[in-house]
């Protein structure tokens, strides 16, 4: 598991264009992983437009946000083209990534065995230290997007 205070596990995925992007892309600024299950399901849906409505104040924050789940970069072009997210949505479809971050949940949907991203929220800082982790209790439960931002601002 990833705790406070650990150096972020290093990754390159594909972006919905399907290029890469890894975290080092990011060194010096403060990144904000935000693991969901899956795109067009409700809560998801409602999760990346919030980060979307607040990218003016991450951005004043120098904080960027990575939407990962196990989507196709296929899926996650279509999802971020819907609601004109303008920030990185990334494809972890072998799910070495959720792993690595201690973010899946089994069973989505009601489905046995389907394995996704839980809702995780990782808050890395400009040095790629973890300052923050908020893991959901089911994929149901939403972060608090205020205090997302406002613990950005903070670092």
């Amino acid at each position: 598991m990833v705790n406070i205070g650990d150096t972020a596990p290093a990754f390159t995925l594909k972006t919905t264009d399907k290029s890469d992007v890894s975290l080092a892309d990011f060194h010096g600024q403060n990144v904000i992983l935000a693991f969901y299950p899956g795109a067009f399901t409700g809560v998801c849906d409602k999760e990346m437009c919030a980060f979307q409505d607040n990218l003016g104040s991450l951005n004043d924050a120098n904080a960027v946000v990575l939407g990962i789940s196990v989507d196709s970069p296929w899926a996650n072009a279509e999802f971020a083209k819907k609601y004109n997210l303008e920030f990185a949505l990334l494809s972890d479809v072998d799910r070495k990534v959720v792993n690595a971050y201690d973010a899946t949940f089994v069973g989505l949907g009601g489905i046995e065995g389907y394995v996704s991203a839980n809702r995780v929220i990782i808050i890395i800082d400009k040095e790629g230290t973890v300052q923050h982790r908020w893991v959901a209790e089911n994929p149901g439960v939403e972060p608090d997007y205020d205090a997302v931002v406002a613990f950005a601002a903070s670092l």
